[in-house]
């Protein structure tokens, strides 16, 4: 019997006293040829597939594919990935949760045990989205929106905590400690990974995905994850493998150093401004060149948080000298640090001064040439300079303020604080926040916000009365360094008073404005900004009455509060006045290279070791949520925020066999492009939608509605928002936005969900059909969740996004792709027809599927589709009805 490659690599390494066991991509180099010009973050790749090799979900044709990437710097081929753990953020995570729980319901059910549904893979889930700023400008506004958030999310806690006793492998980290990136750069993160196995100790590479789309910055510590959705985290979570492309490598290389006075926001806002000029949607980028050996972890954290900005999968740096000291600073174990080192050089993932992989294609920047920017006023890639700010406000084409009827509007309002009158203009920086994210992970961009800070008030400058200011840093650590720098009562004195770990402005928790300046922004349809050290400045994110959003370093946020309007040109217009009267200029009180560095000098180990010590253990509030110590949760039949989920309803434990899809009615006929964000509820639950019904009549009032968001763990909301986007054309209701559809035969218009429903009472199969690339955009569970609960039981498209096709299968829908020149168009659909798809039980992997169609007067024709189930799993998936099913089955099985 022939040696696989997997048995063939394994290896043994001695690093001090301790023997590590691997798979090394050395032993196989003789058989399949050099990997040593292959990026470094395809060698990760490339390690997965060996150690995972069984001949069936891995073969060794694609770990030749892989290593033959280097000829062409390109291939063709989908890989099954195996992430080493799974990282959830607390909105994304709970529908995870949910499942997990009500697959041992379905497991109890029908016989089994059930302390067999457990994570396979570890999973950290960090309560971090759920705090916003109500509260803010003083000293208590922490624990007053402390108070608040456990409050308004009692349920989702009490089910987050009996989590926590319930499952092996699942550790949550309570809210008021830190946003999900930050601490798992700060602490999770292990760039190489090690487990016992039998008598054995094996490392391999720290991977992972995470419910987050900026997931990416763990890849300024060589530690390769990106985003996915829900379902694809749950099946890592289970041990099922991520389906992926072998991707494109972009190399980025980096020389030189940021000049004295420029950060490393203005560095990232370049980054970003030339990579999506490039082109890197679907591939990763991977960082090279000399110029990293002077830059910071921090900074490479920053742009690697930035990949879903500039549009790739991650934006990977490989494991360093720069790695290491950040290890030692974070107070990551001495032998775990050591084993990174051996572990980086033995296995070619370490870099090495000049190294020169082979790319895709490549970019270069000289980061001396880097200058002082924003990005704004409504995309993260379109970057300032810091100048050319006024201009960019006045002229922007999105805006209406260059326009004369619009010119110098201003509005008079009451000051709640000092009783004045005050005059809000057109371009007031009315939201002044150094939010949880892209910055802060990062001491020297903090550090240089508090010595501004510092300066200004000993001049006497203040905050413009209008300037809603906040600090909301990423990890409690942020407070000890600030604090032991003498920098807090300067940020406190300027209103940056903290108001809580997590993230808050960039994803539109920022907040309610003080009344009177609402109003004023109102009467006058001002036309305000934000200026945040966030990741994102989308149209409508930060507060529905802000119309300009601006991303900007921590410094330059401090300094937008001090000068109180956009359209002031801070590099030579000052930002106020001194006590005297005399003009304070930007450049006056701009930290100098060497106060930064005297400052984050006095960033120690021991305030990582403080505050991780029991980062586990959360506030007293948090502690005293009393949970059920029952293997099954206690669901609460009046709780609107976590439902016991109808998935495993009717579940046996064999499948049945794949019956045909007789009758099927069409639910939506749609266009090109229709994005998971069409699909997926979102945002605001409206008080007369199917949710918001269903809602008041569970009693909850208007003003208590929360977000899609904060209810994803409750099925009966979001299946009621599925197809419920404002913007969505249901061409089978021609001229009308929103989610409304015909039924038929009555040919009655209603909302989707409302027909969905009368559908399955009538026990009608449905159907939607739709153009090219269905189920584009971020990856979202509920974009397949919604429509499975909702009925659907097929979508014909011309193309489909990616990871949405996966996404059906895992929830047991079948895609299908019309043939080349065939569409909803040249059919002429009009959504009254009815749909059988045929010989179902014969279903293979990118089989021709025959779907007939009967026209409303009787006229039928058959078309052949392309079954999108392109693999094996996925047609194991499919089979069970989806892959939980799947999961719970083999775990009877067990």
């Amino acid at each position: 019997m022939s040696v696989t490659l997997r048995e063939q690599s394994q290896d043994t390494l001695q690093v001090n006293q301790h023997q590590y066991h691997y798979f090394s991509l050395a032993k196989v180099e003789p058989q399949l040829g050099s990997v040593e010009r292959l990026p470094k973050s395809l060698k990760v790749l490339l390690e997965n597939l060996l150690r995972w090799q069984d001949g069936v979900s891995v073969t060794a044709e694609d770990i030749q594919a892989l290593v033959a990437w280097q000829q062409q710097a390109h291939a063709d081929r989908e890989i099954a990935y195996r992430p080493a753990r799974v990282l959830m953020q607390d909105f994304t995570g709970v529908p995870a949760v949910v499942d997990l729980a009500a697959m041992r319901e379905a497991v109890q059910r029908l016989g089994g045990d059930v302390a067999k549904v457990n994570p396979l893979s570890p999973v950290d889930q960090v309560i971090d989205h759920s705090v916003t700023v109500d509260r803010f400008g003083n000293e208590d506004a922490f624990e007053q929106n402390v108070q608040l958030e456990m409050s308004r999310n009692h349920e989702r806690y009490v089910f987050l905590r009996w989590g926590q006793r319930a499952f092996d492998q699942f550790r949550v980290v309570p809210p008021g400690t830190g946003i999900c990136h930050q601490v798992n750069l700060e602490y999770l993160g292990k760039a190489i990974w090690q487990q016992q196995v039998g008598d054995k100790t094996w490392a391999w590479p720290d991977t992972l995905v995470g419910t987050d789309s900026h997931t990416t910055m763990i890849n300024g510590l060589g530690v390769l994850g990106w985003g996915v959705g829900g379902i694809e985290a749950e099946a890592a979570m289970l041990g099922q493998p991520v389906s992926m492309l072998i991707p494109d490598v972009v190399g980025f290389k980096l020389t030189g150093k940021l000049r004295a006075g420029i950060t490393a926001t203005d560095l990232v806002l370049t980054v970003t401004q030339m990579l999506r000029k490039h082109g890197v949607v679907g591939k990763f980028v991977e960082f090279y060149g000399d110029g990293l050996a002077d830059l910071p972890l921090a900074d490479r954290a920053t742009i690697a948080n930035m990949a879903p900005e500039y549009g790739a999968t991650c934006g990977f740096f490989p494991i360093d000298e720069v790695t290491l000291s950040y290890m030692t600073l974070t107070g990551r174990d001495s032998d775990q640090i050591a084993m990174v080192e051996a572990y980086a050089q033995a296995q070619g993932m370490w870099r090495h001064p000049g190294d020169e992989p082979v790319f895709t294609s490549t970019l270069a920047l000289d980061m001396n040439s880097v200058e002082s920017s924003l990005a704004g006023p409504k995309r993260p890639q379109d970057r300032v300079a810091l100048a050319d700010v006024p201009q960019a406000f006045v002229a922007s084409t999105e805006l209406e303020v260059n326009l004369p009827e619009h010119a110098d509007k201003s509005v008079n309002y009451q000051d709640e604080q000092s009783g004045e009158t005050v005059t809000l203009e057109d371009g007031a920086v009315v939201i002044s926040a150094i939010t949880s994210c892209t910055n802060t992970s990062n001491p020297s961009v903090l550090m240089a916000a508090g010595l501004l800070a510092q300066k200004a008030v000993e001049l006497g400058l203040q905050r413009k009365p209008w300037v809603k200011a906040s600090l909301a840093p990423g990890s409690k650590v942020v407070s000890d360094y600030l604090a032991h720098a003498g920098l807090t009562p300067y940020l406190d004195e300027l209103g940056f008073n903290l108001v809580g770990y997590g993230c808050t402005t960039c994803i539109g928790n920022s907040g309610p404005l003080p009344d009177a300046i609402e109003a004023a922004i109102r009467s006058g349809d001002l036309t305000v900004g934000a200026v945040l050290s966030g990741n994102r400045n989308f149209e409508g994110r930060i507060h529905p009455l802000v119309k300009t959003n601006w991303l900007a370093s921590p410094p330059l946020v401090v300094a937008y509060a001090l000068a109180g309007n956009m359209k002031i040109n801070l590099e030579s217009e000052p930002l106020g006045t001194d006590r005297h009267g005399k003009p304070v200029f930007l450049k006056q009180i701009w930290p100098s290279p060497e106060e930064i560095a005297a400052a984050v000098a006095q960033v120690d180990v021991s305030m990582f070791h403080k505050e991780y010590a029991e980062v586990f253990d959360g506030t007293p509030e948090w502690q005293q949520i009393k949970v059920s110590e029952a293997a099954t949760y206690d669901w609460d039949e009046d709780s609107t925020y976590i439902r016991l989920s109808p998935f495993f309803d009717g579940m046996e434990a064999e499948p049945a066999p794949v019956q045909d899809i007789k009758g099927a009615r069409l639910l939506a006929l749609l266009g090109d492009s229709v994005t998971t964000d069409h699909i997926s509820p979102a945002g605001s639950i409206k008080a007369d939608s199917p949710a918001g019904r269903y809602l008041q009549q569970h009693g909850v009032a208007r003003e208590d509605f929360n977000s899609y968001g904060s209810r994803r763990g409750n099925h009966e909301v979001m299946m009621r928002g599925t197809f419920a986007n404002i913007r969505i054309r249901n061409e089978m209701v021609p001229g009308v936005e929103g989610g409304y559809t015909r039924h038929y035969p009555s040919g009655e218009q209603l909302a989707i969900y409302d027909a969905a429903m009368l559908y399955q009472a009538e026990g009608t199969p449905l159907a939607v059909v739709a153009g090219k690339e269905y189920g584009s955009g971020s990856s979202r569970d509920w974009a397949a969740k919604g429509p499975r609960l909702q009925g659907v039981r097929v979508v014909i498209a011309e193309s489909f996004e990616r990871i949405h096709r996966s996404n059906l299968i895992g929830m047991g829908i079948l895609p299908l792709e019309f043939p080349e020149g065939v569409n909803r168009k040249s059919l002429g659909l009009t959504g009254e027809e009815q749909i059988d798809v045929l010989n179902l039980s014969q279903l293979s992997p990118g089989a021709a599927v025959a779907v007939e169609i009967t026209y409303p007067h009787g006229e039928r024709r058959t078309v052949t589709t392309r079954c999108r189930i392109d693999t094996g799993n996925e047609l194991d998936y499919y089979r069970n009805d989806g892959i939980l099913h799947y999961v719970i089955r083999n775990m009877l099985k067990s």
